[in-house]
């Protein structure tokens, strides 16, 4: 759970270098910031500390740790405590982005210079994409949130490394739906909640991109979707309905195999219509 804070701001000149607690100072002051108004449980003030928990889940593209950020006892501000998820896109030379070119289809880099770098894979070419895709989720979860989707709380983006909110309980990260076999009637519920969201989704003109049991979290009864740093167009990227359609199919392959008979065609249909309707 996260506890409520005061907002107080701090100058670094008031700091000493190293925390009375934790690994660091927080990372909040420099950082760019998800959209307003913010959670409760974002912590603001700079004299909060952090460290790093351990690993969670890791990538091709991309690990995320989970982070303990809080008020040390014995400052001005309330005691605060939370769980964040550190999202940490891989270097340039390290990240293995095998599907680029099909999710960056309908996305555009105004420098010449900088188009050509991506394409040929050189290694200024790597360092763009790496940062392009970390700027690329935060933007998405941050308007995302703002619609009401189900999503973590983008809290801050600095570099490669994007703070989120950690979904679950007491920091401990909730359970893929890949994993769960939830009752019938919660399963039935599950896929509303699903259909949903992809419903508003496709409203603005979008689909995930790469949707799948295994990045879709189960907080309790409650469905959040995670990993969109290649949040596909549908119209203005040339594949924008195949990937659609095979979001449709990996989500709802996933309910029928658990027991509840889901009409595909008929989800993929009214997502297509959501989506055109805004031409």
């Amino acid at each position: 759970m996260h506890a409520s804070q005061e907002n107080t701001e701090f100058s670094f000149d008031s700091l000493p270098d190293a925390p009375p607690e934790g690994e660091r100072w927080s990372s909040w002051d420099g950082a760019t910031h998800g959209p307003k108004p913010r959670p409760d449980w974002v912590i603001t003030a700079l004299r909060a500390v952090e460290a790093d928990l351990g690993v969670i889940k890791t990538g091709k593209e991309a690990d995320v740790h989970v982070v303990r950020r809080w008020v040390p006892d014995g400052t001005s501000e309330p005691a605060l405590d939370s769980h964040l998820a550190a999202k940490r896109y891989r270097t340039g030379e390290h990240r293995m982005f095998h599907r680029d070119a099909g999710y960056q289809e309908g996305r555009r880099v105004r420098r010449s210079r900088e188009m050509r770098a991506m394409a040929r894979r050189t290694e200024f070419g790597r360092e763009l994409l790496s940062g392009q895709w970390a700027a690329a989720e935060f933007a998405a979860l941050g308007t995302l949130w703002e619609l009401g989707l189900p999503v973590p709380y983008p809290v801050q983006l600095s570099d490669r490394e994007m703070l989120m909110e950690l979904v679950g309980t007491d920091g401990v990260a909730a359970p893929r739906l890949a994993q769960a076999r939830p009752a019938p009637d919660l399963l039935a519920e599950l896929f509303e909640q699903l259909r949903r969201a992809m419903v508003l989704l496709a409203r603005q003109g979008w689909t995930h991109g790469d949707l799948s049991p295994y990045n879709v979290l189960l907080d309790g009864e409650r469905l959040v979707i995670i990993d969109w740093p290649q949040i596909v167009d549908i119209i203005g990227n040339p594949r924008g309905f195949e990937f659609l359609e095979r979001d449709v199919g990996n989500m709802c392959r996933w309910f029928v195999t658990r027991g509840l008979p889901v009409d595909e065609g008929e989800l993929l249909g009214d997502l297509v219509a959501e989506a055109t309707s805004r031409w």
